[in-house]
């Protein structure tokens, strides 16, 4: 078992990579915008944050054998979503481009604000670990 100094930097680094990767699939939803019967692509954030920041405050669950519980979801491979296209699509693609802005900048933000945290958080450590001497 391997020693953590700060589970919390383990933590915001598992939710950058979500953000990475939630990055990735927006821009190419907004690639295949034209692209007949595509289905826009999503990370079901709400279980994977769940499950990257743990559960109870932290308290992962632990197991006798890894393969009690199954690698499906969680933080390292999160649930896509596929969203279903309207009735009124003609095409069958599900992309809208407002939508998939939208979603661009907000994840853009979040992802900044994590990252700044975990920076200020690294700063603090460095602090603390030099007896306060910059």
């Amino acid at each position: 078992m391997a020693f953590r100094l700060d589970p919390l930097i383990d933590r915001m680094h598992r939710v950058l990579d979500l953000r990475q990767e939630q990055h990735a699939l927006t821009a190419s939803n907004l690639a295949n915008a034209d692209t007949p019967d595509y289905k826009a692509r999503v990370i079901d954030f709400s279980t994977a944050l769940t499950d990257a920041m743990g559960e109870g405050g932290g308290l992962a669950l632990k197991t006798a054998d890894g393969v009690h519980l199954s690698g499906i979801g969680g933080a390292d491979n999160p649930e896509v979503i596929e969203l279903e296209a309207p009735p009124w699509a003609e095409d069958g693609n599900s992309v809208f481009a407002e939508r998939e802005t939208s979603r661009l900048v907000a994840n853009q933000l979040v992802y900044n604000g994590v990252a700044k945290g975990l920076s200020k958080h690294m700063a603090l450590l460095k602090y603390a670990a030099s007896d306060g001497r910059l």
